[in-house]
């Protein structure tokens, strides 16, 4: 049991009554109150965004590499202060003209992405390639991932930026 004892003063010309509160009803209530508190709380959920992972092949054998030709792949590269540049180049061809810009604002890179499926000539290899760069944000990342999933394109990548791309990026950017 707790408690708080006040003592007399000694030499006082008035005796004082020793004073006794008992705590053990206050502690009571205190644990009542804190196990209310942590039965009734939401905890939040953590948001979690599916990746569309390629299953593990229970067979695996050496296949050659397919090549994706331009028509058949649109490349994102993600830049700094929220850019977004994209191309269906190789190395040869890409230059400043090639390498277009565009940003997040409405369904800009979901109707490119459309537009680029539409003109491949097979559409079953059609993959997006996504690019970010060492300036580029984690949210712009986010964003790309979500207009792929708008689109509904299940085939993408996520690579490094190449040395000829980042070239040309450096050009346009700076």
């Amino acid at each position: 049991m707790a408690e708080v004892i006040a003592q007399e003063k000694q030499g006082s010309k008035q005796k004082k009554k020793m004073i006794r509160v008992d705590m053990t009803p206050m502690v009571d209530l205190g644990f009542l109150l804190i196990t209310f508190f942590m039965f009734t709380t939401n905890f939040t959920k953590p948001n979690v965004m599916d990746l569309g992972l390629p299953a593990k092949d229970p067979n695996p054998h050496p296949i050659d590499n397919p090549v994706i030709g331009e028509q058949n792949q649109i490349t994102f590269i993600l830049g700094k202060d929220n850019r977004v540049f994209y191309h269906q180049s190789n190395a040869k061809d890409l230059n400043t003209t090639n390498l277009k810009e565009t940003d997040f604002s409405g369904i800009k890179i979901s109707k490119i992405i459309a537009k680029a499926y539409q003109k491949a000539p097979d559409r079953e290899k059609f993959t997006v390639i996504v690019k970010p760069t060492d300036d580029a944000n984690y949210k712009n990342f986010v964003d790309m991932l979500d207009n792929l999933a708008i689109s509904k394109k299940e085939r993408y990548g996520v690579t490094d930026i190449k040395p000829w791309e980042t070239k040309v990026y450096k050009e346009l950017t700076q």
